[in-house]
């Protein structure tokens, strides 16, 4: 889990999925950068670290983000920067996809775990640059506890790609590359290194550990020419797993919106890895705006080779999704299931929109969400944030505790009344939610025109207005996301459908609720019962 994640579960966050789209690459010069924290158990929040400055000497102590063990204690900064969720006060932003690697390169005696080193991260860095800076020199001096994680690192001007693993106590610290996104690129990763070779001549676009090639030779990873040198083989070689449960994610990223013909890296995607893998960044066939980055984070694989809709494993009403774990076993042999971008696993989701051509507080902007990127309502979350709205709160994002306060909460039970009624509902649900969030989107456009025209002035009064529009907007979602609830159990009510005209119910004559409609089974859904159960429940012919 990273710096949102509300409990400190035992279980990692270990299928997160992130994009990236460079500023030549997105309709307005921002940078984007997207985030799925995904595992089970896990809830969300927004956490808050507010700026300070700290004593002379002042220690800091560290406990690993997802149990909650504590790891040691670094020395602590002077000045740290306001950090709300996965960006701070510069519009720097950091999410993350753990890749794992080779086991026996963790560091069970390191003091940074992957969670600790975002944030603290966050508070140290006014660029990219820094923050890659901060981290990797952290993980040197005091030891990396994590298995081997892809960060995405972006400010308003740059968008990195570091990956990171350690060296099991064979010696201290990390080995690790960061290679730049071209502005005019888009770039994904999923849980799978995606970091091949690079050119260690290019300064300007690509950092790496003086020993990175060096340690891969050491270990018996690596025997050939320096030029030859592949991060991802030698650090996290390729297998079915990896591919078809995550690289097959960033294919789906890359088959939406890249400027080639994905079909080549399809065999890649489908898990072969002798295959030719994807790129690591690629051009868009059209610039990406913020709700073509949020429409990514929804994907199902619909429409591809990979799509999880049509089978029978989606039920009666077609759901997008398929139960835990990924394989399961059936008469002495192993099957698995697709595993896309959206998964209900999620706690929480965000869309880091980082603009240059804005003053710091009202250019960095956290678009977040609580459970499953299908199904939240993105609201905006400003880097000047320093009061959390309260359905964004630690307080009442319990895992075990449910509250109809927690955004967490609330998304969730509105999900799990979808899930088994998938195709009779999403309809309704897409209405709500884009009705809702260009609502709330148009809205922001109006208080940064309003921040932006006061800021010179009275910078106080701006950054309260974006605060204030932050709570308020979280707070409508949330109230609005409840009565939307109320109104999907009052229509599909034991699988029937009561009519309704924008949400008002019909009623007879008399005042009762008027007459429903009971749809049955799809027809696809009929054929794939009557295929299984033959003449079963055939209806004999009258006699």
């Amino acid at each position: 889990m990273t710096i949102l994640c509300a409990a400190l579960s035992m279980a990692a966050a270990e299928a997160c999925t992130n994009f990236i789209v460079g500023k030549k690459a997105s309709t307005d010069g921002s940078v984007f950068v997207s985030y799925s924290a995904d595992s089970f158990g896990m809830s969300g929040f927004v956490a808050h670290f507010p700026a300070a400055t700290h004593p002379e000497g002042a220690m800091r102590e560290v406990y690993d983000w997802d149990s909650g063990k504590f790891l040691g204690c670094i020395r602590e900064a002077r000045q740290t920067y306001n950090v709300v969720g996965n960006i701070n006060e510069h519009q720097v932003a950091i999410a993350e996809t753990t890749f794992g690697g080779r086991e026996e390169l963790v560091d069970t005696t390191g003091i940074i775990d992957y969670g600790s080193l975002i944030y603290i991260a966050l508070q140290r860095s006014r660029t990219a640059r820094e923050a890659i800076e901060v981290m990797t020199a952290l993980t040197q001096e005091y030891g990396y506890y994590s298995s081997g994680e892809s960060f995405s690192i972006a400010d308003p001007n740059e968008a990195w790609i570091l990956e990171m693993i350690g060296k099991g106590g064979v010696e201290k610290g990390t080995v690790w590359v960061a290679i730049r996104i071209p502005d005019d690129c888009i770039s994904a990763h999923a849980n799978q290194a995606r970091i091949r070779k690079f050119d260690m001549k290019d300064k300007e676009n690509v950092m790496y550990s003086k020993d990175v090639i060096k340690f891969a030779r050491k270990m018996g990873y690596f025997d050939g020419k320096d030029a030859d040198f592949d991060f991802a083989a030698a650090y996290c070689p390729a297998d079915f797993g990896g591919l078809r449960y995550c690289d097959a994610r960033v294919w789906s990223f890359f088959n939406m919106y890249a400027d080639l013909d994905m079909n080549d890296y399809l065999a890649w995607a489908s898990g072969d890895a002798t295959a030719t893998p994807m790129p690591l960044y690629v051009k868009p066939k059209q610039k990406l705006s913020l709700q073509d980055v949020q429409r990514g984070m929804r994907d199902h694989y619909e429409g591809t080779p990979f799509d999880v809709t049509q089978d029978i494993g989606g039920g009666i009403f077609n759901m997008p999704y398929r139960l835990s774990p990924l394989s399961f076993k059936y008469e002495g042999k192993e099957y698995f299931n697709e595993r896309p971008i959206s998964t209900f696993q999620t706690a929480f989701t965000f869309v880091a929109q980082l603009r240059s051509f804005l003053p710091n507080a009202i250019g960095g902007v956290m678009w977040f969400g609580t459970d499953d990127s299908n199904m939240v309502v993105y609201t905006p979350v400003y880097c000047c944030t320093t009061t959390i709205p309260d359905c964004y709160a630690a307080e009442y994002a319990d895992p075990v505790t449910f509250s109809w306060k927690s955004s967490f909460w609330v998304f969730n039970w509105v999900a799990n009344m979808i899930y088994p009624k998938y195709s009779m509902v999403i309809d309704d649900m897409r209405k709500v939610q884009g009705e809702l969030e260009t609502r709330i989107y148009n809205q922001s456009k109006e208080v940064e025109r309003e921040a932006l025209a006061s800021i010179g002035n009275s910078p106080k009064y701006a950054v309260k207005m974006l605060n204030d529009f932050t709570c308020c907007a979280a707070e409508t979602a949330l109230t609005e996301w409840k009565a939307f609830g109320e109104f999907i159990i009052v229509k599909y009510n034991d699988l029937v459908v009561k009519p309704e005209t924008n949400g008002r119910f019909h009623r007879s004559s008399t005042g009762i609720g008027a007459r429903v409609s009971r749809p049955g089974y799809p027809e696809a859904y009929k054929k794939q019962l009557v295929e299984q159960t033959g003449d079963k429940y055939l209806v004999p012919a009258a006699k």
